[in-house]
């Protein structure tokens, strides 16, 4: 009973000179406390909005710089490969032979494809007949020179033409010695005969003097065009039945060759027509 008298009764403090602490508002440290959590709910999702923001932007990159399948405009570099309709895919694969099945236990060999022929080259642009400084007189035999070796020219030995010295006997100065008609397939173009009235033709890509024997194939084989290569001005033989194919010197033995875009091959083929060494 007395304690329950000493203490004053809570709705009337002043009468026994007790009050309640009036410094500091009700709830505050839970206010302090919540927020607190708010302003750390807040940085946390700044920081998880800035995180998603860098990750995004990193896939972006790392996709704009992965390759892409490109359209028929793409720019040079890279490939992109249209859709075959169904027409176009029949007609593609009609002349290729089809694998036949294998067994399912072993493995499928593959059918190697057939190499694509590797073109020649292009000859440079040529003039359509030579220059008139290098014609040689109408009326006279000609003589044809090398012009990497100054002092070899042509010469019929043993039914094969060469590329030989000339000494001063009057045999090999005969034998050096041609006459330059109109071409027997072009008129357009040259053939050379040697003083027996021989033809000088390509047998087996190989210049040798023979017999017209009459035939097509034997007109088109002693028939040369001659080119002037506008580089060095000289004049060059084009076959008439194998364009590409020029007249040139290997191991001083002349022959028809592919045209190769060389210094080696311009040397080998250039030619210079002089008046007759007989």
């Amino acid at each position: 009973m007395s304690e329950q008298k000493s203490q004053p009764p809570q709705d009337r403090p002043w009468e026994s000179g007790w009050a309640p602490d009036t410094t500091r508002a009700p709830g505050t440290r839970r206010l302090w406390l919540a927020g607190a959590l708010a302003l750390a709910t807040i940085t946390a999702c700044v920081t998880a909005v800035t995180v998603m923001d860098q990750e995004s932007g990193e896939q972006e990159k790392n996709r704009a710089a992965e390759p892409t399948t490109l359209s028929s405009s793409a720019p040079g570099g890279l490939i992109s490969f249209a859709t075959p309709s169904e027409g176009g895919a029949e007609k593609a694969g009609a002349d290729r032979p089809h694998p036949s099945p294998t067994p399912a236990g072993s493995a499928p060999t593959a059918t190697p494809s057939p190499k694509p022929e590797k073109k020649a080259p292009k000859p440079p642009k040529t003039s359509p007949s030579p220059t008139k400084s290098q014609k040689p007189p109408a009326s006279h035999g000609i003589s044809i020179r090398s012009v990497n070796f100054s002092d070899r020219y042509w010469r019929v030995r043993d039914g094969y033409v060469r590329l030989d010295q000339i000494g001063s006997g009057p045999e090999q100065r005969e034998d050096a010695t041609f006459r330059r008609v109109a071409g027997l397939s072009d008129s357009s173009c040259y053939s050379f005969t040697t003083a027996d009235g021989r033809y000088l033709r390509h047998r087996s890509f190989v210049l040798v003097a023979d017999r017209n024997d009459g035939s097509s194939l034997f007109r088109q084989d002693a028939t040369f065009c001659p080119r002037v290569w506008s580089r060095s001005g000289t004049l060059t033989l084009e076959s008439v039945n194998y364009p590409g194919r020029f007249l040139r010197h290997r191991n001083f033995q002349l022959r028809l060759d592919p045209f190769e875009n060389s210094h080696q091959y311009y040397s080998d083929a250039s030619f210079q027509i002089v008046s007759g060494l007989d």
